[in-house]
């Protein structure tokens, strides 16, 4: 893969922050956007900025072909049997509550018990504490070992016929741990449970088929795929969708309204009341386009050999220690060095143009697992090289000679 030509469609990797070249490896928070996402967004606006649907004159017309052709790309990327399974949200948050309130509220009730990993990310663990708690329900953690991965064999001693979901993280955000999630979702069906998973990692790096694997539920987020913040996509088995609750209330969702009955509106725009995100849904569309044209397996050989590179290099730090080593895993390193607080060494880096995320990344449980206050997380994309790795290394042996 031709990474300086990859890098060249990304405006922002030009810029100088205090004085240094950008080094960005804060991609698991979010990506950086090529310029045809930037492009898309801007051309929206410029040439046929409307609201969706219902609408007769041209710009409408326009704006409702190109907001549904997303929903059909995105269909595409993730395996989905019909574009009314792909449901637009803000992101992989506000998909995991969506099923929280409608297929939680409809299904779980007082006794009956959820099954999360002890690596969720918090968007995937609150709502279902509060469903719990509203319920009756019980909360139940496949736990963690020290290598980051699951503890399989407790999973499924966890799994009864009380189990009613189990929603799990795909990859993690903070070890960088691929989930056999197909083993996940199989075990979990076969006690009667559904499964929702969290692919706000996964959707970037993976090639995701949600009919393959068999999933229920699948989240991921617009802005962790090169594309805008603020938009990302449930998948819904159809069956399940057409037979939850409505989540919100509004225009759009409905097929008719009167004071005494309000009838609901057919997949997918049952859950999409008011009007959307249109502009970002749009440029996702371009940034889902851009992973599909450049190849994931091209993208994540590049990522390997980048993790391959970047955990022989910081492994010979002295006093480094890596907090996650799966065998299966997307390129990200977390790492903490001894008698430096994380956030010290996000400072000082920062002071050389090199953005990591130091912290605990959203999975406080997590953290507190491996007994720290959090990690120096390292995230790379396909425009990262190994160069900037080395200017990592060599800042970091800076920094700790400077701390230390």
């Amino acid at each position: 893969m031709a990474t300086l030509d990859l890098r060249q469609q990304f405006p922002i990797l030009n810029r100088m922050v205090k004085g240094k070249p950008l080094v960005y490896f804060d991609n698991a928070a979010t990506a950086q956007k090529p310029q045809r996402v930037i492009d898309a967004l801007t051309h929206y606006y410029t040439h046929y900025n409307a609201n969706i649907h219902r609408g007769i004159h041209t710009l409408a017309e326009e704006a409702t072909a190109a907001y549904e052709a997303a929903r059909h790309t995105a269909q595409e990327f993730i395996g989905a049997a019909a574009p009314e399974e792909i449901i637009f949200t803000r992101g992989t948050t506000e998909g995991i509550n969506l099923v929280a309130y409608t297929w939680g509220r409809q299904n779980v009730g007082a006794g009956d018990e959820i099954i999360i990993s002890g690596m969720e990310h918090h968007s995937n663990i609150v709502p279902w504490q509060i469903l719990c708690e509203e319920k009756g329900a019980i909360l139940k953690v496949i736990p963690v070992n020290d290598n980051g991965e699951l503890a399989m064999d407790v999973y499924r001693s966890l799994l009864s016929n009380k189990t009613k979901l189990v929603s799990v993280v795909h990859v993690s955000n903070s070890l960088g741990t691929v989930n056999p999630v197909k083993e996940i979702i199989d075990a979990a069906h076969r006690a009667g449970a559904r499964v929702l998973l969290d692919g706000a990692q996964s959707a970037v790096h993976m090639d995701i088929d949600v009919q393959a694997i068999n999933c229920d539920f699948f989240a991921f987020s617009g802005h962790k795929v090169y594309g805008p913040t603020g938009v990302g996509v449930l998948y819904g088995k159809k069956e399940l969708l057409e037979s939850m609750p409505v989540f919100q209330g509004g225009g759009e969702m409905i097929k008719e309204v009167t004071f005494e009955k309000t009838i609901y509106n057919d997949l997918p725009y049952k859950y999409e009341a008011g009007t959307p995100n249109i502009a970002d849904t749009i440029a996702l569309k371009a940034a889902l386009d851009f992973i599909s044209e450049t190849g994931k397996q091209q993208i994540r050989d590049h990522e390997n050999e980048l993790l391959a590179y970047a955990t022989a290099q910081l492994q010979a730090i002295p006093g480094l220690t890596i907090i996650g080593n799966a065998k299966e895993k997307v390129s990200l390193v977390s790492f903490i060095i001894k008698d430096i607080h994380p956030q010290d060494v996000g400072v000082l880096l920062d002071n050389q143009g090199i953005a990591v995320r130091t912290g605990h990344h959203c999975t406080q449980p997590l953290m507190a697992r491996f007994g720290i206050p959090g990690t120096i997380r390292a995230s790379f994309a396909l425009y990262n090289q190994k160069e900037e790795i080395d200017a990592l290394v060599t800042s970091l042996h800076k920094t700790i000679k400077m701390l230390l």
